[in-house]
């Protein structure tokens, strides 16, 4: 029986490979379930107008009892439940923020932070296991940047002033509040934006939600970054080497140039070679978001894209 599409699934789930990191390396959580009597990734059904992000970070919450950040995608599982639904669970890499400490319940009775070795070796069905080996692989980003377009402002035709204070329009803030609450479940710690009004608006919902006061970076803009293109890309990877999750908004005539850029690098045996420079471009929509995530030395480990915010 073939693996269900995630476009067609009529049941539709999401979790996580939760981790952080101990004084012997990386450790990973794995939770019991008494119902089945397996051990497996902590996961859960989506509600009825939720985004997979959210769901992914409250199953683990309801599941294991921590609160975390969500990294990188580690893709999907797809199979058929016992009345032949197809079902899709999407999966994301999950940094432990706080430990809320373990209840057991009916849900599950047992949780347990293991090497991802072990994790693999106790976890009941072959696809976690894979998904435990696919962190592994790809790696725990020391940092990671959330590289957003700014939200749709008004028209640049009937705009008689600068354009670097061109407004959003009213579908932009609209943009912008989901942003807020799409944003935040990757953690930032800091907030960095390109000096025009449109960038600005576009994370204030954000700054407002976490409390993070936001500094204006004159390289991120096409005007300051097309000065001087190798210095605009060096002083972003300054920016993305701070440690933990930078949330950037910048224009759609630099994220693309800067995207391209680190995959071309990745390609060209800097990296590890994940991460595909896409044939027909780097897309950069706006209100969309590319997640990047780096190691200490700066070699990218993975590269999601995020077309629109989901909310």
């Amino acid at each position: 029986m073939s693996e269900p599409n995630p476009d067609e699934a009529a049941v539709v789930a999401a979790g996580t490979v939760p981790w952080r990191r101990s004084a012997d390396g990386i450790e990973v959580l794995v939770v019991h379930r008494p119902r089945y009597d397996d051990w497996s990734l902590p996961k859960g059904h989506q509600e009825t107008d939720e985004p997979v992000t959210a769901t992914a970070v409250r199953e683990t919450l309801e599941e294991a009892g921590v609160s975390t950040r969500i990294g990188g995608r580690l893709g999907h599982t797809g199979y058929r439940t016992p009345d032949g639904m197809p079902k899709v669970v999407h999966y994301w890499a999950a940094e432990l923020v706080t430990d809320h400490g373990f209840t057991p319940n009916s849900e599950t009775d047992e949780r347990r932070w293991l090497t991802p070795r072990d994790a693999a070796s106790l976890l009941s069905y072959p696809h976690d296991a894979e998904l435990v080996e696919r962190l592994g692989a790809v790696g725990t980003p020391e940092s990671t940047v959330l590289f957003v377009r700014h939200a749709k402002a008004g028209n640049r035709a009937n705009w008689e002033g600068d354009d670097d204070l061109r407004p959003l329009s009213e579908p932009g803030r609209a943009q912008a509040d989901l942003l807020a609450e799409f944003l935040p479940r990757f953690g930032p710690d800091r907030v960095v934006t390109a000096p025009p009004l449109r960038c600005v608006q576009t994370i204030e919902p954000l700054v407002a939600k976490i409390g993070l006061d936001p500094t204006v970076e004159p390289l991120l803009g096409e005007h300051g970054y097309w000065d001087d293109p190798e210095t605009g890309r060096a002083r972003f990877r300054e920016l993305a080497s701070a440690p933990g999750v930078t949330a950037m908004s910048s224009q759609g005539g630099v994220i693309p140039d800067v995207v391209e850029a680190l995959l071309h690098a990745e390609q060209h045996g800097r990296g590890r070679g994940t991460v595909a420079v896409p044939e027909d471009g780097v897309p950069s929509q706006k209100a969309s978001t590319w997640v990047l995530g780096f190691a200490t030395d700066g070699e990218m480990l993975f590269a999601d894209y995020y077309r629109r915010p989901p909310g």
